[in-house]
């Protein structure tokens, strides 16, 4: 069967890709193997958001004597009906996308595995079609490290984890990194007990140092425990209990739980696309690699997505559903190194992360210059009770340039935004000082961020 293009993939730039291409006359071959919607909607950004919320609303009502409002009767949780919550919500993001494609004309959806006979053939099913544009949008899933012992045992991803209803007595999270992090607080806050190992020096070890150890005592005020430096070196299942075996600088050890959670990266959707029968070219971790547009090796086929090793995060697919549609249908030329690295960690209070870190702008030898306010100064973190964190902004001296900020605090991953846009303008950080914010509103600090950088 011949079509005008096919699209694997149906995750956060293939469905939108497909509409596109096919409002503009093409004849569409839509191909999912599994749930519409790929990792944000089913086990990515919905549910681990819509359980956060849920989270959040049992560590406010713990708290809400703080606020002068009286609870009778302890906090319980009832997992069932938390999961029934977040299936809800899934459910119609995903049937909103199967139905969308489905009744779009010149787009056909296949329901099945995808995989390359040749550079323009995809076999589906007992069918095999054949197009002059191709568009992987294969994803990626969570990694599983080889730690002796860890096959013999029942442990959870951040893929399976999301479908518990029961609360784990004792959840042992190996990675101390954003995903991991995210579902630590959100159990504890469910009234778990939790213990996070990380192998590296500290958490979340791509942020600068103040924002680590500001993340680390979020956590350790929750009463949950964290192990830097600490080595995995097994894990043993006995009974019901999972025993996981470390090493750290005090020598070896063991911590036990009910539950583990393995967190420790991604690995791209490749291995069964059949890439090496079309030419396409992956690199050692097996993702595929493009070119500044999106281009693979061969002629005629792009990646889009969290498998081209340039974003593990929806906005970043969805531009580059934008970098492709722009190029391709619009006439315009759209780059993926046009985009400014953004990202957030959804603790609570959130990271927003926009562009370098202090040391990042460092090791770049320009004169760098640093703001910080911590949230107990900010009026409305104040009212709000949630004073945790801190707002940092990274400038460069001569330029007058933004060159990145981090804003750990309640909204947080809203304001930083602002921060975010002036740089996408290419304006000067004294633009921006000079900015009115409302008030009381976090945002409305920046400016006085500003105005006390220093060396």
């Amino acid at each position: 069967m011949e079509y005008d293009a096919i699209v694997i993939g149906a995750g956060q730039a293939g469905p939108s890709l497909a509409r596109r291409l096919a409002a503009a006359g093409r004849k569409v071959a839509m191909i999912e193997r599994a749930r519409f919607g790929g990792t944000c909607i089913n086990t990515g950004c919905t549910p681990t958001k819509t359980l956060i919320a849920s989270a959040y609303a049992a560590h406010l009502a713990r708290r809400s004597a703080d606020y002068g409002v009286t609870i009778g009767g302890a906090v319980s949780i009832d997992m069932r009906a938390v999961k029934a919550r977040k299936d809800r919500i899934v459910e119609v993001s995903r049937k909103a996308i199967e139905a969308s494609l489905r009744g779009t004309e010149n787009v056909t959806v296949f329901h099945d595995h995808a995989h390359f006979v040749s550079a323009h053939e995809v076999a589906v099913g007992q069918s095999v079609l054949s197009a002059g544009q191709i568009f992987v949008n294969v994803g990626a899933r969570p990694s599983v490290p080889a730690i002796p012992g860890l096959n013999a045992c029942r442990y959870l991803t951040s893929s399976s984890i999301v479908d518990l209803e029961e609360v784990p007595r004792h959840l042992v999270v190996i990675g101390g990194s954003y995903v991991g992090l995210e579902f630590a607080q959100m159990f504890r806050r469910f009234g778990a007990d939790v213990t996070v190992i990380e192998s590296a020096p500290r958490l979340i070890g791509r942020e600068d140092l103040e924002i680590s150890e500001a993340v680390l005592g979020i956590l350790h005020g929750e009463g949950i425990a964290v192990h830097v430096a600490t080595h995995v070196t097994g894990v043993r299942q006995i009974n019901d209990e999972l025993v996981v075996d470390v090493e750290d600088a005090a020598g070896a050890r063991t911590i036990t739980g009910s539950h583990l959670l393995i967190a420790v990266g991604r690995r791209p959707n490749t291995d069964d696309l059949g890439a090496d029968r079309a030419g396409i070219a992956l690199d050692q971790r097996g993702y595929i690699n493009v070119d500044d547009t999106l281009r693979t090796s061969v002629d005629g086929i792009w990646a889009l997505g969290e498998c081209n090793g340039h974003g593990a995060f929806t906005h970043t697919a969805w531009n580059d559903f934008e970098i492709a549609a722009g190029n391709l249908l619009d006439g315009e030329t759209r780059k993926v190194t046009d985009r400014i690295m953004a990202y957030a960690l959804f603790t609570d209070p959130p990271l927003g992360r926009v562009g370098m870190t202090e040391v990042e702008a460092r090791k770049e030898r320009r004169t760098v210059l640093t703001g910080s306010i911590p949230m107990e100064d900010v009026s409305r973190a104040y009212e709000k009770g949630e004073t945790q964190g801190l707002m940092k902004l990274v400038v460069d001296g001569d330029t007058r340039e933004i060159l990145g900020a981090a804003f750990l605090g309640t909204s947080g991953d809203e304001a930083v935004h602002s921060v975010l846009d002036l740089m996408y303008a290419k304006a000067p950080y004294t633009l921006l000082r000079r900015v009115v914010h409302i008030h009381p509103t976090v945002a409305e600090f920046i400016p006085s961020l500003l105005d006390g950088l220093s060396v």
